[in-house]
């Protein structure tokens, strides 16, 4: 798969996006009168935990795509597909 430099871009900025915002937004869910009760955390404090945890790692995952793919510069990443896959899969031939 090719992924052009704007795109690598575009995806870096998506993981620096998640990774300013989602640690501001854990912070107020902490101070938030419902996360906990006598102490103990609430079903609001968890359910936000995970959807911290997970935006954080998708966000980690789409920046590490994004640099590997800056890094790569518009070269294929994965395997390159063999000449005779390409020419079996009627790339290249003009359409009717």
């Amino acid at each position: 798969m090719v992924i052009s430099r704007k795109w690598a871009l575009f995806l870096v900025g998506v993981g620096v996006w998640t990774w300013l915002i989602w640690p501001r937004f854990a912070l107020a869910i902490w101070d938030d009168d419902r996360a906990f009760r006598n102490g103990t955390p609430t079903a609001f404090l968890w359910v936000h935990a995970v959807l911290i945890v997970a935006s954080l790692t998708i966000g980690t995952v789409v920046g590490g795509l994004g640099i590997r793919a800056w890094r790569a510069g518009g070269k294929t990443i994965g395997r390159p597909a063999k000449a005779e896959e390409f020419a079996a899969s009627g790339a290249g031939r003009p359409q009717d």
